[in-house]
């Protein structure tokens, strides 16, 4: 494998190479397709044996690649907290650690989520207020300016937690999708103030005080119609949010295939069914997403990404890092804090 080229101000990307369900082949490719297209330094991070039997497999010439050697394997399954302490020389640790040590700008995975927090948290620490890290972003293009935050990452959330996540989802919205004001609303079973549950009745005054453009209540038919910018829930209800669009979407694409089998020529079939499937499919927008909270970019890919979702998530770990994001996630975390503190 070659040695880095000269790369200047390049954005340097530590991808664990051997996470995910299609890894080291399907990641590898992704890897090596962003730095032929993205003016970015990829670091590879895995047993080098491995990895180097997918990169030898593919034109990487004149490219700002190279492969740091990772011993160790944290396999889906393992018990996060356990399995890095055990492991402090798997591939997901070691990248992280590159961030740490400030070789790397950004690091990939699309490893065990449990264990990039884990890793990001004893590595990187998290920002002030922030107890947990959080995931979040878009997830259907029926509403592809809609991002709900928090999809899985706190299932035991409290009330200035769904704040937290507002403010991340109102960094994102305007750092990523250009909207100057976004607004945020509280995923609950109905629309008027002191419906729900504990958790949502104390978090809606303390949104009200946010300073940010809070709207109230938002039910989930207005997800996929796109009511409001930014929808906020504890990760319980946002990972299954998740997983059941995530099965609608595969599953509408199958039934009308099935449907309209021998009604439209196969080519033309296929192209129906697909771009349903992409409107629908959480799968088909998130190649991945940012640990929110954490102090560094470190993006969690879904288990089954491809190359090219690979890829979209070093773009997007690439724009994290130069628009700051951290910073900014820093500054507009305390301005709310201290809001709801008054």
């Amino acid at each position: 494998m070659q040695e880095p080229t000269d790369t200047g101000q390049m954005v340097r990307i530590a991808v664990d190479a051997v996470g995910g369900d299609y890894a080291p082949e399907e990641v590898v490719k992704g890897a090596i397709q962003a730095a032929r297209e993205l003016e970015v330094e990829i670091i590879l991070v895995g047993p080098e044996t491995e990895v180097r039997r997918e990169f030898d497999k593919l034109d990487t010439a004149g490219l700002p690649i190279r492969l740091v050697d990772a011993s160790e394997v944290i396999k889906d399954g393992e018990q996060p907290v356990i399995a890095v302490m055990r492991k402090p020389n798997s591939s997901v640790a070691i990248a992280t650690k590159l961030v740490q040590s400030g070789e790397a700008d950004a690091m990939v995975s699309a490893g065990s989520t449990g264990a990039c927090m884990v890793c990001a948290m004893q590595y990187l620490g998290t920002l002030p207020g922030i107890n947990r890290p959080m995931a979040g972003g878009p997830f259907l293009q029926l509403s592809p300016e809609t991002s709900v935050f928090d999809m899985g990452v706190n299932v035991y959330c409290q009330p200035h937690d769904l704040v937290n996540f507002a403010v991340a989802g109102c960094v994102f919205a305007r750092s990523f999708l250009g909207i100057e004001n976004p607004s945020v609303g509280l995923l609950n079973v109905g629309s008027e103030e002191g419906k729900g549950n504990q958790l949502a009745k104390e978090a809606y005054p303390l949104l009200q005080k946010s300073g940010l453009n809070f709207i109230g209540n938002v039910e989930g038919t207005d997800i996929p119609k796109g009511k409001v910018n930014v929808i906020v829930c504890d990760g319980f209800v946002g990972n299954i949010l998740l997983k059941f669009c995530e099965g609608l979407g595969e599953t509408v694409s199958d039934w009308l295939t099935q449907e309209l089998k021998g009604s439209l020529p196969e080519a033309e079939l296929e192209k129906v069914t697909t771009k349903l499937w992409r409107l629908m499919s959480p799968g088909a927008v998130l190649g991945g997403a940012p640990l929110w909270g954490v102090d560094g970019v470190v993006m969690v890919c879904h288990g089954n990404s491809r190359a090219y979702q690979i890829a979209y998530t070093i773009k997007e770990a690439k724009a994290c890092v130069e628009t700051g994001f951290i910073d900014l996630l820093r500054g507009e975390l305390e301005k709310a804090q201290a809001l709801i503190s008054a």
